[in-house]
């Protein structure tokens, strides 16, 4: 992650807000074939983990509607001291579920969910513009093989890695959020331990199990090149976002329509083009006859749907 890009950087070229298929290069497979693996099976549990200079509350607006829509939700608190112990955490959290549980990971949490996730009842895996190792794997290696590598993080004498000052982490992390709540959030972030990032995982769930990836079009914390091509690598099914790395924050509608969409199992099926991979790149809250993308305030912007349509399964 870039915590040293500031302001007066280039703006990140914005993709459009209209449903977009990749088209292959190479492994295609057929163009009606999103995804061929089981669907998620109604669920209702949903456990949240956050990233690096986060806490539990940062999830505040999306479990408010979450659990307005009759979810059971819980947030995870990370120590965000090494890999291990981020994921016994979750691990705790998901022994308390009862039934199928859908685990949700923003940012560095990306890593965590990815090996937490092989408990048993876990039944699908969201990423919201996160990192995602694969088994055997660092967050540093992980960057490395994607030539993104890491840099601005110089950790303080004890080894940990801050984001705390506002103006740094609205720039960085929260852009599209007034000021006053970046604010908030700087003041509540966690540091992580900087050798975290070097921890390898043992298991890579989303080998496994259905995965779903939000990509954050205007982030400058983790390219979203980068975040697609780990969605890609993973062959994940795609929505994109106009908003800044805590889109958790600022876009919690879009948040919350990916999820659903992951807990309710539903896949998307392509009308045309060829896929790569099977994934298949949307926008959030296609419907019969259009789409919407949602703005910062939660409201929803209504878009006609162009000429790669899609229709969920």
């Amino acid at each position: 992650m870039r915590a040293s890009a500031m302001p007066g950087a280039s703006w990140l070229k914005r993709w459009p807000a209209s449903l977009l298929v990749m088209l292959a290069t190479s492994c295609v497979v057929p163009q009606s074939v999103a995804w061929a693996g089981p669907a998620v099976p109604g669920v209702r549990n949903i456990v949240l983990v956050h990233g690096a200079f986060a806490d539990g509350s940062s999830w505040g607006p999306v479990i408010e509607r979450l659990q307005s829509k009759g979810y059971h939700v819980t947030a995870v608190q990370n120590p965000l001291t090494s890999l291990a112990e981020d994921v016994a955490a979750t691990r705790r959290v998901l022994a308390r579920q009862t039934g199928d549980t859908l685990l949700v990971g923003h940012s560095w949490a990306g890593a965590v969910i990815t090996e937490a996730g092989m408990a048993d009842n876990v039944r699908g895996l969201v990423y919201l513009s996160a990192l995602v190792p694969d088994a055997g794997e660092s967050v540093t290696d992980l960057l490395a093989r994607l030539q993104a590598p890491m840099d601005g993080l110089a950790p303080d004498a004890q080894g940990l890695v801050w984001l705390d000052d506002p103006e740094v982490y609205r720039h960085v992390m929260a852009a599209d959020v007034p000021a006053a709540r970046a604010a908030q959030l700087a003041a509540v972030q966690q540091p992580i331990s900087a050798r975290a990032f070097g921890d390898k995982l043992g298991a890579a769930a989303w080998r496994h199990k259905p995965s779903w990836y939000l990509v954050t079009e205007n982030d400058r914390a983790l390219p979203p090149t980068v975040q697609r091509a780990m969605a890609q690598g993973i062959g994940a099914t795609v929505a994109t976002v106009r908003s800044s790395h805590m889109s958790l924050v600022s876009h919690p509608q879009a948040v919350v329509a990916l999820i659903e969409r992951a807990a309710s199992g539903r896949r998307w099926k392509a009308l045309t083009g060829p896929l790569l991979r099977g994934v298949v790149w949307v926008s959030l809250g296609v419907s019969g006859s259009g789409g919407w993308m949602p703005n910062h305030d939660g409201s929803a912007t209504a878009e006609p749907l162009k000429r790669h349509q899609i229709l969920p399964m």
